[in-house]
């Protein structure tokens, strides 16, 4: 016997326009997830456990009405910038991806729920750094890149040097040599009985080129 659907863990909280959005989300990635394989996760109550829920319990910690923007790294079919954006629609949201097909999906997602101050970024991450300003205050990365790659944000050269940046992480998760200086705070979070964390990084020290 299938055990029925989790509910989003903010439904109680989501207006009927951002339900109906979740709904056509979950929809459209198992739609699409059949031909282009945007990700692993196929069935229904994992979708919404492990992409909307998880991507969501970071709201939790963080005061998303005081942010202005945010840049979501890897974000794949979405995860977790369009969950976000659509519990928080104020946000001006940047999805770095590199996939052709995963930009495809997500200029789909984009025009289907007609989402403004959205922009997606078609190159990696090192480029991202090297050729980009934009404003941002909050970046995510959610089984993307690892942490070593990722503090090159903290480089003294790097626009965003003064952001911040949350990483989702298993609980066993423990930082490297070069990781570890730029850790404010880990908060550990649980997912269908699952206990996860997530890590802040910040520029608390400078590390060199």
């Amino acid at each position: 016997m299938n055990k029925p659907h989790p509910e989003i863990d903010f439904s109680s909280t989501l207006t009927k326009t951002q339900t109906d959005m979740f709904n056509r989300y979950l929809e459209l990635l198992i739609e699409w997830n059949n031909k282009f394989n945007l990700t692993a996760i196929t069935n229904p109550a994992d979708i919404i456990q492990y992409h909307f829920n998880d991507s969501l319990a970071l709201a939790r910690y963080i005061d998303f009405t005081k942010i202005h923007s945010t840049a979501d790294i890897g974000t794949g079919a979405g995860f977790p910038g369009i969950p976000l954006k659509i519990l928080f629609p104020h946000l001006h949201t940047i999805l770095i991806e590199v996939n052709n097909k995963k930009r495809t999906f997500l200029e789909h997602i984009i025009k289907e729920f007609n989402l403004d101050n959205i922009t997606i970024y078609p190159h990696d991450w090192r480029t991202f750094l090297r050729n980009t300003e934009y404003n941002v205050d909050y970046f995510f990365a959610r089984a993307s890149l690892q942490p070593e790659e990722l503090v090159r944000i903290f480089k003294p050269t790097s626009p965003y040097k003064h952001a911040t940046l949350v990483y989702w992480a298993s609980q066993q998760w423990v930082p490297e040599k070069i990781e570890a200086p730029f850790i404010k705070k880990e908060v550990l979070y649980t997912i269908d009985n699952k206990q996860r964390k997530f890590v802040f990084f910040e520029n608390l020290s400078t590390i060199k080129e």
